[in-house]
């Protein structure tokens, strides 16, 4: 759980020059990350642009529910906007078209995330001393 934490701490969000590019976008997929990772890029992106875009394709639509689920029951995040559709994809080359569900869950900060952030990393602090 620490080297997540420590990963997501470390990551730099470079800013794109393409507007189609949203910078508060997470594409979640529920094969390549932990949930956990997922849950702490989006209380880092908050923190950086005051809200988050979770996105994900039919199997992963769970995992980016859970997630909004996590922030607002923590207290973290409110939920904003909710969008489902279908996209047609292919999945192979040449292959016929699948439909697949997606959901684009947009958060915003709660009134009290600044505050809850700042007594988590001062928990944080605190284990530090105490493990050392």
């Amino acid at each position: 759980m620490e080297v997540i934490t420590e990963g997501v701490n470390s990551l730099n969000i470079i800013e794109s020059s393409s507007s189609s590019i949203k910078k508060n976008r997470i594409q979640v997929s529920n094969t390549k990350k932990p949930l956990f990772f997922y849950v702490n890029l989006a209380k880092r992106y908050m923190q950086q642009h005051n809200e988050v875009e979770l996105s994900a394709l039919g199997m992963a639509i769970a995992t980016v529910v859970t997630i909004a689920e996590i922030l607002k029951n923590n207290g973290l995040a409110v939920e904003k906007k909710i969008t489902t559709s279908t996209v047609d994809m292919r999945e192979e080359t040449g292959g016929r078209p699948v439909s697949k569900a997606k959901i684009e869950i947009l958060l915003g900060k709660s009134e009290k995330f600044d505050e809850l952030m700042a007594a988590a990393a001062e928990e944080a602090a605190i284990d530090i001393e105490e493990q050392s």
